[in-house]
């Protein structure tokens, strides 16, 4: 024998993902490859007197998850100890958040800044009540009146702020928000506290930016929930000049940095694919192709640990904003827009063709942040006239989101071999509350997994932490079940897709948006060594167990880095 294996798996379900979603029984790790997938028998030669041998004991395993929309900074920043948490279940309602910034002030040193993260107007009671009750700065002025408070919202598309925090960046009635941006006003004209899209970096510029060791510890962090889950690989969409402005700048260009350090140390304990983010929103075309150009694309030394993938636009907002481009009206009216420059839509339209367009023939992979069907229509006509006025071999480029998928994006999405990254944990979640927004029907359809999976788009599926917590298991929960959080209810049965669909999602199809579909996502013979131990039987569980199937082991490249059978 020339090399023993440094890990031999028996006894259980090992669900390879590959073409046929075959099923095995034992696997086997050498130097951080799979060298052997089999029975008992196939691997039993493979195990020396150094080799571990692991008795699945009727356990699944699984290629490592691929959590393919994450941000793994802002996720780290937007949760305890970093940020004070005000998402639910933590808090259930407007006082409950008075409550948890009132003890906050208690400990937070004069003057900082108080922040939290994750509020949730379909999960807190006095919204739910009344949906015209939107959060306000007199809710947390009656417990901070002197320290300025910072709330993002879950989706981290909305801010919410006391008036001492208005009062600092200069806030008031004559403030006038950017483009795509909004400063919400009550009926006299006066802010209310609430800043949305674009405008939320009135108040995010003038926050202290993160430095070098907060982003390090918001990235560890992250990175040891994510063993904890199983996950092994994820996309951190959009890092660069454009994220400046948001959560202090988690997503700005010094991250990366962080990154390499962390990978030069030996600490980076997933794989790290980036989506570089040249502007933010509201930007012209001219403005983004000048700072696209200007962007240190620098790969680093281990493209298959920390890879630069492509770049990140921003076409629209999100639907509980109504700030999604829509081809019919929201609930009460306005169907959104595009959030790049230009002052009518032709010219909006016009300038996201542009942007895409330079983003391509320049060579690079493009991830769309699009939510709105009207939106996502334009871009995957952009996509395509982009590839047809420079063709090059398969340029993946993908929407992101792509909440309201037409047939028509669709089957120009699956001509042209792009992708589709969908958010069933972010499904899950606002199933109940985007019926006040876009209908009954509407908001059922949303993220329609069956119908794109049948047109023939490749879908990846992703977190968007900290807009939801990155656990897969619920997501592939909520693509076999389509229930919602809140109620229970079922949201658009005629979505549903099967479990293999499923997990697909979450590891072969990733891999593909990663460009590495050939070296990882499944395991086979050859490829890396990313595995997630799944206690109990996958297969045969009950839809609604999933959630609670605990992770017992987690590999990366061959070496464990996560282990509850030795803890």
């Amino acid at each position: 024998m020339d090399a023993y294996a440094d890990l031999v798996f028996v006894g259980g379900r090992v669900v390879t993902v590959d073409a046929e979603f075959s099923v095995a029984s034992a696997l086997a790790v050498t130097g951080g490859i799979i060298s052997a997938v089999g029975s008992r028998d196939d691997v039993a030669p493979l195990a020396g007197p150094g080799t571990r041998v692991v008795d699945l004991r009727g356990a699944t395993l699984l290629p490592g998850i691929n959590d393919s929309h994450l941000h793994g900074c802002a996720f780290g920043m937007a949760t305890p100890p970093l940020s004070l948490d005000v998402g639910h279940p933590a808090v259930s309602s407007l006082a409950d958040v008075a409550a948890a910034v009132r003890e906050a002030v208690g400990r937070t040193p004069e003057g900082e800044w108080i922040t939290g993260h994750g509020w949730d107007t379909g999960y807190l009671d006095e919204c739910v009540r009344d949906p015209s009750r939107l959060p306000s700065r007199h809710d947390l002025d009656a417990v901070s009146p002197d320290r300025p408070v910072v709330l993002y919202s879950f989706s981290g598309h909305a801010t919410w702020v006391n008036s001492k925090a208005l009062e600092l960046v200069g806030i008031d009635r004559r403030t006038v928000a950017p483009p795509g941006g909004a400063v919400v006003v009550d009926g006299a004209g006066e802010p209310t506290g609430l800043l949305q899209e674009g405008a939320q970096a009135l108040v995010q510029n003038a926050l202290p930016p993160l430095g070098r060791r907060e982003r390090t510890d918001a990235v560890r962090s992250t990175l040891a929930t994510l063993a904890r889950l199983g996950v092994t690989s994820y996309t951190e969409p959009g890092l660069g000049p454009g994220g400046a402005g948001i959560m202090r700048g988690a997503l700005g260009a010094e991250t990366l940095d962080v990154y390499r350090r962390l990978l030069a140390d030996g600490e980076l304990t997933a794989r790290v694919g980036v989506l570089l983010l040249p502007t933010g929103m509201a930007s012209t075309a001219e403005e983004f192709a000048r700072a696209l150009d200007a962007l240190d694309e620098s790969r680093g030394t281990d493209p298959r640990r920390l890879a630069i993938l492509g770049v990140k636009i921003f076409a629209d907002g999100i639907v509980p904003n109504r700030t999604a481009w829509m081809h019919e009206p929201y609930v009460g009216g306005g169907c959104g827009s595009l959030c790049v420059g230009g002052e009518t839509d032709a010219e909006r339209v016009a300038e996201i063709g542009a942007m895409i367009r330079h983003a391509h023939a320049a060579g690079h992979q493009l991830g769309v942040h699009v939510t709105g069907d009207r939106a996502i229509d334009t871009v995957a006509d952009s996509f395509a006239a982009a590839v047809a006025g420079h063709p090059r071999p398969d340029p993946r480029h993908y929407v992101i989101h792509g909440d309201f998928l037409t047939a028509h994006s669709m089957e120009v999405l699956a001509a042209h071999g792009f992708g589709v990254n969908m958010n069933p944990t972010i499904k899950w979640t606002v199933a109940d509350m985007e019926e006040a927004f876009v209908g009954p029907g509407r908001a059922a359809y949303a993220w329609p997994y069956r119908a794109a999976l049948d047109a023939g788009v490749r879908v990846a599926s992703g977190s968007d932490a900290p807009v939801t917590f990155p656990d897969w298991r619920q997501g592939v929960a909520t693509m076999v079940l389509r229930e919602s959080k809140a109620a229970g209810r079922v949201s658009g049965p005629e979505q549903r897709i099967g479990l293999a669909e499923a997990v697909r999602t979450y590891t072969i199809d990733a891999a593909w948006q990663d460009f590495a579909d050939d070296w990882k996502g499944s395991l086979e013979p050859g490829k890396v060594a990313d595995l997630c131990v799944l206690d109990g039987d996958l297969l045969t569980a009950d839809p609604h167990d999933i959630p609670e199937m605990p992770v017992l082991l987690t590999v990366v490249d061959g070496r464990v880095v996560h282990d509850a059978l030795r803890d």
